[in-house]
């Protein structure tokens, strides 16, 4: 039997290297030792553009309540995630490059996630919106709840075919066409987890739908912004951030309370007439200025997201322009909350604490890969990042930016100097391009666990 909610369809029941709907929720009991632990929370917002906040640099989306945790915590300016949905998402969760957890969308059963290392420390941990790490299907041994999550709702892909199927835990929970709900709606689960377990240590990711294609804002916000359509679902996103502060201020959490907020990937490119067409006339795709490229795109504007890390002993109002990643959060968040990241496998993620917390102007990391279906195309060491001849692969379907003929020479961009990476000075720096081609040999390439 199924019946009506909100417009909803219910089941009545229901590195390495370098280094809403309140439901109950059954946990094992938190020991008196993670009392004083701090709450980790990641917002994770699906397709949003390096530009698309104001602390960034937009010019017609107001994003008032994100920018405040930009002056309250800190700011990255060089924050990597990974070029598309799934593999960004099992990288954050695992701290290890793709190649190294699946063949793309799908996160290999044996990976220890964030949410496991917090688990062991004594952590309520929560998952709610896009999955996307079982190949948007329903896998035994790939299921949120598989992988360290107490609880779960959500969808596990995404929302381009306008439709969207709910699970709550393991059980299929409805569907809706409504993409104008979907962000009031995620926001009100995790409001009510957090509400539920104010009293003990929390791990709560929220991985947004929005504004991944197609999207839509609520009647509230549709309509109010500069940004036409794209900009209304940021703004609503913003103010549903805001209501999450709210709330760990009301609770008296927010002063142990780390929030990260980033992307998962760059904006998508090149289809923004398409995307216009499906929604309106009006504009549907974010933007990734000054970076080049966008989603699926071995350039920065695939990879370099907006990413703030707000609360707990963050260093207050800084702009850290050190290398950071996705993968740097598991073992920093293991750090904070006295855990350990796991040893019996390679950890392609750093420790970041001291740089966050202004004990170090330095990042830990200075190497970064990016990986496009596994393949190195690129390397990035402090300043320059090169990309690789004889580049194959790409992602189908995204306006890929591999040229063909493949291209057979090296590309180094100085990116302190040239952040649009629009000028090859390859060729006048042979010798850092040598450096470069040597370090791509020493990325990661297969799966290495301990056994």
């Amino acid at each position: 039997m199924k019946r009506k909610i909100c417009g909803y369809k219910f089941q009545s029941k229901a590195l390495f290297l370098l280094c809403g709907l309140p439901v109950a929720i059954i946990s094992p009991d938190v020991s008196a030792a993670s009392e004083n632990k701090p709450n980790f929370i990641i917002i994770f917002t699906d397709d949003q553009g390096y530009n698309d906040l104001g602390c960034f640099g937009s010019k017609n989306i107001k994003t008032p309540r994100i920018d405040q945790m930009a002056k309250e915590g800190v700011r990255f300016t060089n924050f990597y995630a990974q070029a598309v949905c799934g593999p960004s998402r099992g990288a954050l969760m695992t701290a290890r490059y793709p190649v190294r957890i699946g063949d793309g969308w799908t996160t290999n059963p044996e990976e220890i996630t964030v949410a496991e290392v917090l688990k062991k420390e004594g952590y309520f941990t929560a998952c709610i919106g896009k999955w996307d790490m079982s190949r948007r299907l329903v896998k035994p041994g790939q299921m949120p709840n598989d992988q360290g999550f107490d609880y779960y709702f959500g969808t596990f892909g995404a929302t381009d075919e306008g439709k969207v199927e709910f699970y709550r835990n393991r059980e299929r929970a409805g569907v809706t066409s409504e993409m104008s709900t979907l962000t009031s709606l995620y926001t009100s689960e995790a409001l009510s987890f957090i509400e539920q377990k104010k009293d003990s240590p929390f791990f709560l990711y929220l991985a947004h739908n929005m504004p991944h294609v197609k999207i839509d804002a609520s009647l509230e916000f549709k309509g109010r912004s500069a940004g036409e359509l794209y900009g209304d679902v940021i703004e609503e996103i913003d103010f549903n951030v805001g209501l999450i502060l709210d709330k760990l201020k009301k609770l008296g959490l927010d002063k142990n309370t780390y929030i990260l907020f980033a992307s998962d990937n760059g904006p998508w490119k090149g289809k923004e007439e398409e995307f216009r067409g499906a929604h309106g006339g009006q504009l549907a795709t974010g933007c990734a200025d000054p970076l080049r490229g966008g989603k699926a795109s071995h350039f920065e504007g695939g990879f370099r997201v907006p990413a703030i890390l707000w609360g707990g002993k963050t260093a207050s109002g800084e702009v850290l322009d050190g290398i950071v990643s996705t993968i740097d959060m598991l073992p920093t968040f293991a750090h904070l909350a006295g855990g350990q990241t796991p040893a019996d496998r390679a950890i392609d993620g750093c420790d970041q604490v001291n740089y966050i917390t202004g004990k170090s102007k330095s990042s830990t990391r200075s190497t970064f890969y990016y990986f496009i279906r596994n393949e190195v195309h690129a390397v990035r060491s402090g300043q320059w990042k090169l990309l690789l001849p004889n580049r194959q692969k790409s992602y189908d379907g995204f306006n890929n930016v591999l040229r063909d003929p493949k291209p057979v020479e090296p590309e180094l961009y100085d990116l302190y100097n040239d952040i649009s990476e629009t000028t090859n000075v390859a060729s006048q720096h042979p010798e850092i391009v040598k450096q470069l081609i040597e370090l791509s040999v020493r990325a990661p390439a297969e799966p290495v666990i301990a056994k």
